[in-house]
């Protein structure tokens, strides 16, 4: 019983990510549909498909770009696009891309 409480306070204490609006996220990525198109299905294979991801993975993707901690051939550029977008704007852009069909 004892393993089944320190286990409960373990998933309590995880931060919880706070979702984004898709329609706001649309509004906000304007420079996005360039390189990974209108819906998230990238316009050339060099860059990936964003559509159907999860949103907490492309935050936090997103976001080690604008800090800087990620390193490849567009990772500079990334930080520059993404250097104005607050957390919320993030979240939002990342829920836009998540519930876009992963099938084009």
């Amino acid at each position: 019983m004892r393993y089944f409480f320190t286990l409960l306070l373990c998933v309590l204490a995880l931060p919880t990510f706070a979702q984004g609006n898709p329609e706001q996220g649309k509004i906000k990525s304007p420079s996005c549909v360039f390189c990974h198109g209108k819906n998230g299905h990238a316009v050339d294979a060099q860059y990936p498909n964003l559509a159907g991801q999860n949103a907490e993975y492309l935050y936090r993707a997103m976001k080690a770009y604008q800090q800087g901690q990620r390193e490849s051939q567009f990772a500079k550029m990334m930080q520059t696009q993404l250097s104005k977008l607050s957390d919320q704007d993030l979240k939002d852009v990342a829920a836009f891309y998540a519930n876009q069909s992963a099938s084009d």
